[in-house]
């Protein structure tokens, strides 16, 4: 809200809360932390614990899939009440759900571009374990090479 945003929906992975008005983050955030669900959260229009992900469908401007792979698919594409989705997560649209919502005018932010430093940090955590490579031997390696 400093910025003149205003935060329609939360969604965790037990529980989501909605409304159209606005949500206080930092209350919203409290309630969460003191009690590890959005279960009787008092401040919303709409609270679900059955199906938080149903939330993602509810009207916003702009729908920031943060946190799973793979959360807009096929399935939920066509019912999404957005206009712009900035991809938070690594990898959150999957190919099919970014071709129906081209097609429906919804523009994709793809997450090299609005989550470029935590793509980065899973590349060289992908690397790191293809070569099983224990913390802090990726910088050892660096330097003895550059040592040589």
């Amino acid at each position: 809200m400093k910025e003149g945003a205003i935060v329609t929906g939360i969604i965790e992975y037990n529980s989501a809360i909605y409304d159209a008005d606005g949500i206080d983050i930092d209350d919203a955030k409290h309630y969460f932390t003191k009690n590890g669900s959005f279960d009787g959260y008092p401040n919303a229009d709409e609270i679900t614990t059955s199906n938080p992900q149903e939330f993602m469908e509810k009207p916003c401007d702009i729908l920031i899939p943060s946190a799973k792979e793979c959360a807009l698919n096929r399935h939920n594409a066509d019912k999404l009440q957005c206009k712009i989705i900035v991809e938070g997560a690594n990898g959150p649209t999957t190919f099919n759900a970014e071709t129906m919502l081209n097609k429906r005018g919804i523009i994709v932010v793809p997450d090299m571009l609005a989550n470029g430093g935590g793509v980065t940090c899973s590349y060289f955590e992908w690397l790191k374990n293809l070569a099983h490579v224990a913390p802090g031997r990726m910088i050892k390696k660096y330097q003895e090479k550059k040592n040589i």
